[in-house]
């Protein structure tokens, strides 16, 4: 694919701070280009681009994007990551999930639509809720729950959809979907709630690994350069979407926990805890389109992945730079 958006180029991002937000914001400015970070710190976090403070292509803001963008000049590109992301957060920030991906994609889409900006919509694998049709292509409509405890993101990321997909049929706005399945690596929150950054921190402080369910569940996990990878590429395209960006490599949450507790050099033992309700069973993307139209191919396997996201969450929990 070839690049688009590099030198001379102004992009807007929203959850600039966040996990995936400051990669973003490493690659867009590795590029050569501007970027306006948007972010109200209510997940995302201020140390998370403190390498960047003295960069003069960078600048942050903070402002709540549900409430609209402080923001002002050109941009080529509007990319909208800026929501809360993990299951903790549907409970805690159930309605601030629910604005940042309503009220928040049209702010961030009428930015486009006034710029003439290549608009791109953090989506997510949730969007397909519980699956009953396994890996989940594109063309799969979801098996979503609309009034579970889940459905404040879920729903909200569908509505976001809704809304993007509206804005190039009715206004003709350069817009792309990217669905993003789940995704682990440095600057994971560490009480995020998501399972590698709490069998990460379990793991490193020797209490016990706490899986739900039986540990049969599946993920497909895909570490953070990889789906930045994928991102920019939709970016530097002209596909509207939906793509899915993550990894083929599926584990059980089991097998997950083992080799977390196994490369931490951890004397954890596994506990097991009920299932979430409407805790997806089976979670893999087909990938088919991703390499088609974006030459999507990820190339760090989970060890290598988990490996390096456990040096981090050392230095961070332990607070210590020790190699494993």
């Amino acid at each position: 694919m070839a690049q688009r958006y590099g030198t001379g180029y102004r992009t807007l991002l929203t959850g600039g701070a966040g996990f995936v937000g400051s990669h973003l914001c490493d690659a867009l400015l590795a590029r050569g280009g501007e970027v306006v970070a948007v972010d109200n710190f209510v997940t995302g976090s201020r140390q998370n681009v403190a390498h960047l403070a003295d960069e003069p292509r960078f600048t942050l803001v903070e402002a709540d994007v549900a409430e609209g963008l402080p923001v002002s000049g050109h941009f080529d590109a509007v990319l909208h990551f800026a929501s809360p992301a993990s299951p903790t957060d549907f409970e805690k920030l159930a309605f601030e999930v629910m604005k940042v991906n309503s009220a928040g994609t049209f702010h961030s889409l009428d930015v486009a639509r006034e710029q003439g900006a290549r608009f791109v919509l953090a989506s997510t694998s949730e969007a397909y809720g519980d699956p009953e049709v396994h890996p989940q292509p594109e063309s799969y409509r979801g098996n979503v729950n609309p009034i579970g405890p889940r459905a404040v993101y879920d729903e909200a990321k569908r509505f976001a959809e809704a809304a993007t997909a509206g804005y190039r049929r009715i206004y003709g706005v350069d817009t792309g979907i990217v669905r993003i399945f789940n995704t682990y690596g440095p600057r994971m929150r560490p009480d995020d709630g998501r399972a590698i950054p709490t069998f990460a921190s379990q793991a490193l402080a020797g209490a016990p690994i706490t899986v739900h369910g039986t540990g049969a569940q599946t993920r497909s996990i895909c570490y953070v350069s990889d789906l930045v990878d994928g991102i920019l590429a939709m970016l530097d395209s002209d596909q509207p979407g939906p793509i899915n960006l993550g990894s083929e490599h599926e584990l059980t949450m089991r097998e997950l926990a083992e080799t977390i507790v196994e490369l931490a050099g951890s004397g954890s033992t596994i506990s097991y805890l009920p299932r979430p309700t409407d805790d997806p069973e089976l979670r893999r993307p087909d990938l088919t389109r991703a390499r088609e139209l974006l030459g999507f191919a990820p190339s760090v396997g989970p060890a290598e992945g988990l490996r390096r996201t456990l040096n981090w969450f050392t230095e961070t929990v332990r607070g210590t730079t020790a190699t494993l």
